[in-house]
């Protein structure tokens, strides 16, 4: 438990929430016993309660796995009263702490941050959250810049699992994010006595750039959807070109081992056997079959 305080305002975070720090919690602030076990709850749902003295927030942000290759919702508890700002979460989330660390060193952040009410520290804590959201989907967008580079240099079959990669990735990032919307709206939009009127409009920001990060995430989905439909058609030409190319050199074969078969099955009585260049009489047989047979199928444009 980690725990920052200038004048009225605490923030008190919580990283892996313990029975011990619920204990805590429960002893020091006056607030309602549901908001407090929430933080020993874990859930997949955005959502906003309002209790008679605070107001609790499930959030979560997207996060990445470095080894699955993949975006995944990070949850972060919060409760807000008039005084106090407690954050809990189950994995470190660097921005947070980072942040946290900031107020912890600087006298002056922690003026310019935490002077005015909890409302105002909240809303910077959202602000950084989602401002990180953008190098995440940096990193998407060059991921389908790498992958469009190489579909057309002719790895279309190590793209599909590529493609499918950024598609889960966007599903994650897109999943996420789409609560947290709602959950800005709901903060400013119904009174709770913990959110003054003047930083309303600040969160109104926040829902700005969660428009412009959802649509920069449309279009993200929209360009791999391209892409994948792109190397899908490369892939099948490709395939179809190779089927095309076995099928002639099949059907070549059929006038050779038709000769072969017939000389085969009559070579006693060929009239030509005790010749010594019978060999190579055939063989130039066999190669001006499949002369004629290749200008017969070029002539009908089937290769």
């Amino acid at each position: 438990m980690n725990i920052v305080k200038h004048e009225d305002i605490t923030w008190i975070d919580i990283e892996n929430p313990s029975k011990h720090n619920i204990e805590y919690i429960r002893e020091n602030f006056n607030v309602h016993p549901l908001a407090i076990e929430e933080f020993i709850t874990p859930t997949y749902r955005a959502r906003a309660t309002k209790y008679s003295n605070c107001l609790f927030l499930t959030i979560h942000i997207p996060l990445f796995d470095t080894e699955r290759r993949t975006t995944y919702a990070g949850e972060i508890d919060i409760l807000l009263t008039k005084t106090h700002l407690i954050t809990g979460h189950k994995k470190d989330i660097y921005q947070l702490r980072t942040f946290f660390d900031s107020l912890q060193k600087s006298e002056g952040k922690r003026r310019t941050y935490m002077i005015h009410s909890t409302a105002h520290l909240l809303y910077e804590i959202f602000r950084i959250l989602t401002e990180s959201c953008f190098p995440r989907l940096d990193h998407v967008v060059q991921h389908i810049d790498d992958v469009q580079e190489g579909i057309f240099n002719g790895d279309e079959r190590k793209m599909v699992r590529e493609i499918s990669i950024i598609k889960r990735d966007i599903l994650n990032f897109r999943r996420t994010l789409m609560p947290q919307r709602s959950i800005i709206e709901s903060i400013i939009s119904q009174p709770n006595g913990v959110v003054p009127d003047d930083i309303k409009m600040y969160y109104q920001d926040l829902i700005g750039t969660n428009i412009r990060l959802w649509n920069d995430l449309e279009s993200a989905k929209e360009t791999i959807v391209s892409l994948e439909k792109t190397n899908n058609s490369l892939l099948s030409e490709k395939i179809n070109h190779r089927m095309r190319i076995i099928t002639v050199f099949s059907v070549l074969w059929i006038p050779i081992t038709a000769y072969l078969n017939f000389f085969g099955v009559n070579f006693a009585d060929h009239p030509l056997k005790d010749n010594p260049i019978t060999v190579l009489m055939h063989l130039g047989t066999i190669i001006f079959i499949s002369i004629i047979t290749f200008i017969i199928f070029k002539i009908a444009k089937w290769i």
